[in-house]
C-alpha cells in the first residue's frame, strides 16, 4: 500500500529507554497512540533497517520512518449538518471562524454538535486525516480561527509548522484590571494538582510563552492583544490569571464577576451577564503547505466582544 505521507525523525536520546509507541507518540504528537501502534503493527514502522514491535524499547539515536497511510474510516464522530463559517478554502486546507459554544473536538459529554462534526459533514475525505484535520484547537467558549488540514501531507507539513513555533496566531482579550503595559509571560504549565480538568503555571510543567500588549485602557480594565509563543491548553487564561489580570467572563480561571466600584448600570449589568471567556482568535498565519504562501486571515471581533468594549468605552468616558 502506498504511503500518503512519510515522517520520519531521530530519537533523542532523552526518550532512551521508553517504548517504541510512547518514543512516536512524543515525537509525533499530531497523531494518536493507537494510530502510531496500528502504523507499527501494519509494517508501516521502520526503526533504522528493522521493522519493530510497539513494545520494543528504544535507545536513542535510531532513525525511524513512518509511511503514513490514512485510516478510511472514523471511530471518533459521525458526520452533522452545522453550519460553518469558512474564511478559507482550497485543497490543501480550510480556515474557520469557530462561534462561542462550539466544543472542537468530541469527548465525553460532547459527542455531537462539535466542530470535527461539522467538518466530518462538509468534507467526507477528512475522516481519512488525524482528528479530521485538525491542527491545533481553541477552547469551547472562544471564538475565532482554525486551521484544517485536507490530506495527510498537508497535516504533516502543518504540524511541523506549528510545532516549530511558526504559526503566527494573535488573539484579543478583555481583562480584569489595568495593565500598565506589553510584556511577556514565560511560566511552565501543567494539570492543576488537585483539579485535573484546571491547568495551572507550575515549574515542572511543559514551557509555555505567551506575550501581550495594550490596545486600549479603560477605567477598570484592559483591552489587550496577546500572541501565543506555544499553544498549551487554556495557556492565554491560566497566564493572564497568573499576572492578576484574569479574562473577563472566565469561569475557570477568573472567578465570579468585578464589578467596578462606581461604574454605570449598563457596565455591572454587562459584566454579570457575560457567560465566556472574552477571547477571540482573531488573526492567524502561515505558510501554505503546498504552495509555500506566506498567508494569513483575520476575525472581526464577535458581537458579544464589541458590545462589551462599547459599554467599557461608554464608562469611561462618563467619568472622564
Amino acid at each position: 500500500m502506498t504511503a500518503d505521507a512519510q515522517l520520519t525523525a531521530c530519537i533523542p536520546l532523552e526518550l532512551a529507554g521508553l517504548r517504541l509507541d510512547q518514543a512516536l507518540a512524543e515525537l509525533f504528537p499530531a497523531y494518536s497512540r493507537s494510530r502510531l501502534q496500528q502504523w507499527i503493527r501494519d509494517g508501516h514502522v521502520w526503526l533504522d533497517t528493522s521493522q519493530p514491535r510497539s513494545r520494543d524499547r528504544v535507545l536513542g539515536g535510531e532513525w525511524v520512518r513512518i509511511d503514513a497511510v490514512a485510516d478510511e474510516s472514523t471511530q471518533a464522530a459521525n458526520a452533522e449538518d452545522i453550519p460553518l463559517t469558512i474564511v478559507y478554502e482550497d485543497e490543501a486546507l480550510l480556515v474557520i471562524n469557530k462561534p462561542a459554544g462550539m466544543v472542537v473536538h468530541p469527548a465525553a459529554g460532547n459527542r455531537e454538535g462539535t466542530l470535527l462534526n461539522a467538518l466530518l459533514h462538509h468534507a467526507p475525505e477528512l475522516a481519512a486525516v488525524p482528528r479530521a484535520g485538525l491542527v491545533h484547537r481553541i477552547d469551547k467558549d472562544t471564538t475565532g480561527l482554525l486551521v484544517v488540514a485536507r490530506t495527510l501531507t498537508a497535516h504533516k507539513l502543518l504540524v511541523e509548522q506549528l510545532q516549530a513555533r511558526l504559526f503566527d496566531r494573535e488573539y484579543e482579550a478583555v481583562v480584569v484590571g489595568i495593565m500598565t503595559g506589553g510584556s511577556t509571560i514565560e511560566g511552565a504549565m501543567a494539570r492543576h494538582p488537585r483539579d485535573r480538568v484546571r491547568m495551572a503555571v507550575s515549574a515542572g510543567g511543559k514551557p509555555a510563552v505567551t506575550h501581550y500588549r495594550v490596545k486600549t485602557r479603560f477605567r477598570a480594565h484592559t483591552h489587550v492583544l496577546v500572541k501565543l509563543e506555544t499553544g498549551r491548553t487554556h495557556q492565554i487564561r491560566v497566564h493572564m490569571a497568573h499576572i492578576h489580570h484574569p479574562v473577563v467572563g472566565d469561569p475557570v480561571y477568573g472567578g465570579r464577576a468585578r464589578i467596578p466600584a462606581g461604574c454605570s448600570a449598563e457596565l455591572a449589568q454587562a459584566l454579570r451577564v457575560c457567560k465566556r471567556q472574552a477571547l477571540h482568535a482573531a488573526h492567524l498565519g502561515l505558510e501554505h503547505p503546498v504552495s509555500g504562501e506566506r498567508m494569513d486571515w483575520y476575525a472581526p471581533l464577535p458581537a458579544d466582544m464589541q458590545t462589551l468594549l462599547e459599554v467599557l468605552q461608554q464608562d469611561a468616558l462618563r467619568v472622564s
